[in-house]
């Protein structure tokens, strides 16, 4: 049987909002953080220029500024004893941490992807990237043997900012069970997507760009996924305004 998935295009937070509370497995995502704009300006990233996935000039910057309601909405869909994860760079680390755990998460330890071959920078060219680990409720790790240093390499020749499938597979299997909803609001190209359909999860995605949708259904048919556009809506109880039913069907 194929493993369903849904994606939309909208705002983040307004996708979030549209969501049932606590009707969400686990939370794995990579938001446009405002420090790549600085690493931009000067020259020390090149991850948001065209690439050869994707012909679009990128996507809007999420601001820290609205991190606070970002984080408030992803506890409230969040089941209880259950983990959120999300990539970041060590800047944009110390801004989010005290915020997320303000929404109520626990912080566990921020997990260190070694991408293997040195970036572009300053002083100490970069390696690595963070994946901050925060909990709701209580939840085991289905393994603890695995280490808090996970090492892939970056995808090169990509759509801009990709993650590795290898890192997000880690992630799911260690914080959800089999036929569990994994969703990504900031999906990009829906690297999260393709590792959730390969663990046997469903997967619900949003972006704001268009090019983002094209490519991450593309992606998600091919590796077997079904599209269900009533994923988000099946157990709902509760009437929804007519833009929140637009938003959770995807349209």
């Amino acid at each position: 049987m194929s493993e369903r998935f849904q994606l939309s295009n909208f705002d983040a937070v307004d996708w979030l909002r549209a969501l049932p509370s606590a009707s969400v497995d686990l939370v794995v995502t990579d938001p446009p953080y405002e420090s790549l704009e600085k690493h931009r300006k000067v020259g020390t990233t090149t991850r948001l220029k065209n690439s050869k996935a994707s012909s679009n000039e990128w996507f809007d910057i999420f601001p820290n500024a609205r991190f606070p309601e970002l984080f408030e909405e992803v506890y409230r869909v969040l089941a209880n004893n259950s983990h959120f994860y999300m990539f970041c760079d060590a800047e944009t680390m110390f801004h989010a941490k005290p915020l997320v755990e303000a929404a109520g998460f626990k912080f566990w330890k921020p997990i260190v992807w070694d991408k293997v071959a040195i970036g572009m920078g300053y002083h100490y060219r970069a390696r690595y990237e963070f994946v901050l680990f925060f909990e709701k409720g209580k939840r085991k790790l289905n393994n603890l043997g695995i280490p808090d240093i996970l090492t892939q390499k970056r995808v090169y020749r990509g759509y801009p900012t990709e993650k590795p499938i290898e890192i997000a597979k880690v992630l799911i299997e260690q914080s959800t069970e089999p036929g569990q909803l994994v969703i990504d609001p900031f999906m990009g190209s829906g690297s999260t997507g393709h590792a959730a359909m390969l663990c046997g999860r469903m997967f619900a995605g949003n972006d704001t760009c268009q090019e983002a949708l094209k490519v991450a259904r593309a992606r998600l048919v091919e590796t077997g996924g079904e599209e269900d556009r009533t994923l988000l809506c099946r157990g709902m109880k509760n009437e929804r305004s007519p833009k929140q039913q637009a938003l959770l069907f995807g349209r």
